[in-house]
């Protein structure tokens, strides 16, 4: 029926609701263990090279050494999460999601549509557009959260403005998409069930901007946050079900985070 999402495969019928719970739950699980996993190391890593180089200037005291190690920068933290969730969205694509070459035929032939093209933009801008829309409304409630990540992107802003815009607009939608659309909700989509993927990966993709307690963010701050963040989600998951193509959704998060980096001024 006409304007009815469109299928990446033939519809099927709806799988049961608990054992796609379990394997996302499972999946969720792994994602988890790889990204603190590979942060630690990567953190580990980038401490050993720093007193490895303090070493070198004040000697061998112990305290010396500790007192110039420091902490990592922004290059060096978006370095961190990059490697960490990029690994994570790669390993849990190849082993537990890998598509199959009809379902890549699908997806390159809905590049060549022009509906897929508008869909992308209409998608990416009115993101932008919701956000900005949720942000003025909890403005004017008198809230005005803090997203976990500001001042890391301030920073970068300042410092590493042309790898920002590089991690922003393309790096980071890239594994986003391949972990939160094409690994958690195609899972729900593949088995028919494609509103309880909505919900949930636009729920996973809502903690994961915003964990609970890590922020000062008041309730209120971080129920907005997660409005936002789920809110972006949803449309994304929308729009890859709607095209069939995960280059849809990739596009859109890219256009959304350009819009947003432009317009702030961060770029």
């Amino acid at each position: 029926m006409a304007g009815e999402p469109r299928q990446a495969r033939p519809p099927v019928p709806a799988a049961s609701v608990f054992p796609l719970l379990r394997a996302f739950a499972f999946d969720a699980l792994i994602a988890v263990v790889l990204v603190i996993g590979g942060t630690l190391a990567a953190a580990a890593i980038w401490t050993a090279w720093r007193a490895m180089a303090v070493a070198g200037e004040v000697g061998r005291d112990a305290a010396a050494i500790q007192a110039g190690i420091g902490h990592p920068g922004a290059l060096a933290q978006m370095l961190f999460a990059l490697g960490a969730t990029s690994f994570a969205a790669l390993v849990l694509y190849f082993w537990r999601r890998r598509a199959d070459a009809a379902e890549r035929a699908l997806a390159h032939a809905a590049l060549r549509q022009r509906a897929t093209w508008g869909w992308t933009v209409l998608v990416g801008v009115a993101v932008f557009l919701g956000s900005s829309l949720l942000g003025w409304l909890g403005e004017q409630a008198g809230s005005a959260p803090v997203p976990t990540n500001l001042a890391l992107v301030e920073e970068a802003s300042r410092q590493w403005p042309v790898f920002l815009f590089l991690f922003a607009v393309l790096l980071a939608p890239a594994y986003e998409e391949l972990l939160f659309r094409r690994v958690f909700f195609g899972r729900f989509l593949a088995a028919g069930r494609p509103w309880l993927g909505i919900l949930v990966s636009s729920v996973a993709f809502a903690l994961v901007h915003e964990v609970p307690g890590i922020s000062a963010n008041p309730p209120l701050a971080v129920v907005q946050l997660w409005l936002i963040y789920g809110g972006m989600g949803a449309a994304f998951a929308w729009l890859y079900w709607r095209t069939g193509s995960l280059w849809a959704p990739f596009l859109a998060h890219a256009l959304n985070n350009g819009i947003a980096l432009a317009v702030h001024g961060l770029a």
